[in-house]
């Protein structure tokens, strides 16, 4: 009776990886187990679109006269079939499951995976793939936490009310962040997503693991979240971007098994992909102080379990991961360099050309206690080399329409960089030359540059070359510029941008070309 316990509650299979003996193949239920799996899988899937669209038919209900006593009991009662229907439906996979030898192989080899987690068993269990909440947390964080004070914090940690007077609305605040605020963020964080994408997720893992070598791993962060991750180790080939590690952040709906991987693998760089809390295999909520945990284990788990030392790790994101991309190269400033594609510079702008007039106040509440993040102020503290990838069509991170590429957030994120490190450059003289040249792409930003404020590049670059020879030594904040005539630093600030930034003529999703992915240039 245990083990049929252990097999009505175990994890649904997904695929049975090629070893030497046999080729990959696809897990093939019983038609007790497939037919029960359909009703679990619906009846699931119509609960998470009933929880969105919960308002709507709330007022469907209550105009339907369904909020009486013999309504709620009605309500009742059907809720009390559903229950029945679901509990059977949970049975009948079990009696399946027990009648099909793969699945009995698997759950054996999970049960003796989760008592004793050895390599053995853990080469054993690498085998298959399965529902992840089920898998043994290969390394916890205080495993390799490396003296760091366990705590730590960030200035957009939501404090304690301000004051009574403002309670209301602090409450109003909370309830905004955590129903639908971080869900319009982190969509890919919502059961009704992951249950969307289930199919190619288990696709890409397949593709990751049996043609790339990918080792599948959970990581546990110090707020006690599981971190589903994907390494591919090409050490191995001998070549200097093989020694290499990328760490990949995802998107607000993106995933390691479909998403900003593919780029540095094609080009033979070892790469650790890992998801957001709540996305996928993750456990968690992805609020600002759960997606830093997040990044700290997966950066650990690269340097002390993985063997990478800090300035062979290149930190890659997309979009919204630049936030823990930012985070993880200030927290860890020896690493190689830092590669942020469509990535914005703070949450409110965003958010305030999202929402109504009316409600710019709460959302401005909202975002700053809850869901502020803070990439520029970030980005800066990070010292070493860094490029940025605009997207010229870049439908999600403008606050007016695509084509208006002055609103593009990456803007203000170039101009916070470039400002901080080269504030002599960088002022209230040249700004407005450099967002006009931001305000232009292909040939017209070309002509700008050689034309209209004839950049010398050559000239630029033997400058501050120059500079850095006889300034052995310096870091940034740099004082390069003094003494240099308006023109002389309009015509420098726009080398520079040009220098770190990078037009990709593209929308937000396409994927990024291998051309964009390279070592960034440095003054030094």
């Amino acid at each position: 009776m245990g083990n049929i316990f252990h097999v009505i509650k175990g994890p649904r299979l997904f695929r049975i990886f090629h070893s030497n003996a046999e080729a990959g193949r696809n897990y093939e239920p019983k038609l007790l187990e497939s037919g029960a799996d359909k009703v679990i899988g619906t009846i699931r899937f119509c609960w998470s679109l009933s929880y969105w669209t919960s308002p709507l038919l709330l007022g469907i209900l209550y105009r339907r006269g369904h909020f009486t006593s013999e309504g709620i009991v009605n309500i009742g009662r059907f809720m009390m079939y559903v229950g029945v229907i679901y509990t059977t439906a949970v049975l009948v996979r079990g009696v399946g499951r027990c009648m099909n030898p793969d699945y009995m192989a698997f759950i054996t080899v999970l049960a003796n995976a989760q008592n004793v987690f050895n390599p053995q068993n853990r080469r054993l269990l690498s085998r298959y793939d399965f529902d992840f909440w089920a898998s043994p947390v290969l390394y916890k964080w205080p495993d390799f936490n490396v003296g760091r004070t366990p705590g730590f914090h960030s200035s957009t940690d939501a404090g304690p009310p301000r004051s009574i007077a403002t309670l209301p609305l602090d409450i109003l605040s909370y309830m905004c962040a955590n129903t639908f605020g971080r869900r319009m963020m982190y969509p890919g964080a919502t059961a009704l997503i992951n249950s969307l994408v289930e199919g190619p997720l288990c696709q890409g893992r397949a593709k990751l693991v049996e043609e790339r070598g990918g080792e599948r791993a959970k990581l546990g962060t110090e707020d006690e979240n599981q971190i589903d991750t994907m390494f591919v180790d090409k050490r191995g080939a001998g070549t200097e971007v093989g020694r290499t590690l990328v760490v990949c952040s995802e998107g607000n709906a993106g995933f390691y098994e479909i998403g900003a991987m593919e780029t540095p693998l094609k080009m033979g760089y070892s790469v650790l992909g890992w998801n957001h809390p709540g996305f996928a295999g993750s456990t968690g909520i992805p609020f600002p102080p759960q997606e830093r945990h997040a990044i700290d284990a997966v950066m650990q788990y690269a340097i002390q379990k993985l063997g990478f030392t800090p300035d062979n790790i290149v930190v890659y994101a997309w979009s919204i991961g630049g936030y823990t991309a930012t985070w993880a190269a200030m927290t860890y400033p020896d690493v190689k360099y830092m590669i942020l594609d469509a990535t914005f510079d703070e949450m409110m702008p965003l958010a305030k050309a999202k929402m109504p007039e009316f409600a710019q106040s709460l959302v401005k509440r909202t975002v700053d206690r809850y869901l502020n993040l803070n990439i520029a102020e970030q980005l800066v503290q990070y010292p070493g080399p860094i490029l940025l990838i605009r997207r010229s069509r870049d439908e999600m991170i403008t606050t007016r329409d695509p084509t208006a590429i002055d609103t593009n957030r990456g803007n203000f994120l170039l101009m916070r960089l470039l400002k901080s490190r080269y504030p002599k450059i960088v002022d209230a003289t040249t700004q407005p030359a450099l967002l006009t040249w931001l305000s232009q792409t292909g040939s017209e930003q070309a002509e700008l540059y050689s034309v209209v404020f004839n950049v010398d590049t050559q000239l630029c670059e033997t400058m501050i070359r120059s500079y850095m020879e006889e300034n052995q030594g310096a870091t940034f904040p740099l004082n390069f510029g003094e003494g240099f005539t308006e023109q002389q630093k309009i015509s420098m600030a726009i080398f520079l941008a040009k220098k770190h930034l990078e037009d990709y003529d593209s929308t937000h999703c396409t994927p990024l070309p291998e051309a964009f992915f390279h070592k960034p240039w440095s003054p030094s």
